[in-house]
């Protein structure tokens, strides 16, 4: 290691501590989730996604008047403009939905009237832009690719009922609805992941929050992080059925695969998200009649913390729910950034807030004081 690094390296930077938040907190051990002091259990019952945001923004819950003011302020943002309808249009069908969101956003960034501006009231009404657009991107790019035109969002909807609106071009039940907004509401924020993490690393710079947001994203799509709520589904569909989950269990731990959805670096028992999650994909199960996806993450579940030890996390049980509602698979991860939008802007607006470049040190493993050779000398 070089003599300047003072701390010992870790893969990942596990446990190491790499600055102050009071967005939100991690207790691993207990299973505690905290956004600004309010335990996940109690705002996943009791709250709205929109609360949340304001919530996440400005570290204490809403009034009446507050709450009302944030939600005119969202309503007034969720269409897109004209040249990201041409864009959207010009993607192509087969194009992953995590690169569209991706290119989509870096463009919105183009046509925000607040431009360059970095003062803090500027970057408040491009936190409501992109949260209020951000479920209008991923329905219209997904209505656009099968052929079908866009959807206009209603200002008498919230978020979550916007979002299935937009994307079906009729509204939903009430269920579905609190379904959704309780998944908003669930994957808000998670201390410094690695897409929260990217997003802080770019602001740090004195980058624009749209550039920080697009490297957020872009961390996001990974399969280890938003994108392993896609890979879960998957698993589910190639298994097929209830009876022959335990054998391709077994399989996959014999060959040394990765189970998506389950384990966590910072949780060391049940995932608190997990928790709702479950109950959720249950329920609509039950209501649905088609039990299946349910039965058999029930008994995944079952075999994996038999044979490992390991609890879902959250996108384990997503998958279920979002596919119980008859949402497009590749759409999950997309999903998911249509709530961390909301913690990704607290975040930049935070590190705005105390900024400090954010330039960590390596261990160095290399060679050392090598003599250069000659091009004729080399082997």
């Amino acid at each position: 290691m070089s003599s300047e690094a003072n701390v010992a390296a870790k893969a990942g930077l596990e446990d190491i501590v790499a600055g102050t938040s009071a967005i939100s907190y991690i207790d691993g051990n207990i299973g505690k989730l905290v956004y600004c002091g309010y335990n996940i259990h109690d705002l996943a019952v009791h709250s709205t996604f929109e609360e949340v945001i304001y919530l996440l923004w400005n570290q204490k819950l809403p009034t009446q008047s507050e709450l009302d003011e944030l939600k005119a302020q969202l309503k007034k943002e969720p269409s897109l403009p004209a040249g990201i309808h041409q864009l959207i249009r010009e993607i192509p069908k087969d194009a992953n939905a995590m690169d569209a969101l991706r290119t989509i956003v870096s463009a919105l960034g183009l046509f925000d009237p607040d431009g360059q501006d970095m003062s803090r009231e500027a970057n408040v009404r491009k936190a409501i832009r992109l949260t209020a657009k951000f479920p209008t991107i991923v329905t219209t790019f997904q209505r656009v690719r099968n052929g079908l035109e866009p959807v206009e969002p209603r200002e008498d909807l919230s978020i979550a009922g916007n979002f299935i609106y937009t994307l079906r071009g009729e509204e939903a039940d009430e269920v579905a609805t609190r379904t959704i907004d309780m998944a908003l509401v669930l994957h808000a924020d998670h201390e410094w992941n690695a897409s929260t993490f990217a997003a802080r690393v770019t602001a740090a710079t004195l980058s624009d929050m749209y550039s920080s947001v697009v490297s957020a994203i872009g961390a996001l799509k990974g399969p280890l992080h938003g994108g392993a709520n896609e890979g879960v589904i998957k698993n589910l569909l190639e298994i097929g059925s209830v009876d022959k989950v335990e054998e391709w269990v077994m399989n996959a731990f014999a060959q040394k695969k990765k189970i998506m959805g389950f384990g966590h670096r910072v949780y060391n028992t049940e995932d608190p998200r997990a928790t709702h999650l479950r109950k959720m994909s249950g329920e609509l199960a039950e209501r649905s009649g088609e039990s299946r996806w349910y039965d058999m993450s029930i008994k995944m579940e079952e075999v994996v913390k038999r044979e490992k030890g390991l609890n879902p996390n959250v996108d384990f049980y997503s998958a279920s729910t979002y596919y119980s509602l008859g949402l497009p698979t590749d759409l999950f991860t997309p999903i998911f950034a249509c709530s961390r939008i909301s913690g990704w802007t607290a975040h930049i607006l935070e590190q705005y807030a105390n900024n400090r470049l954010i330039r960590p040190r390596a261990d160095y493993i290399g060679a050392m004081d090598l003599s250069y050779k000659p091009m004729n000398e080399r082997g």
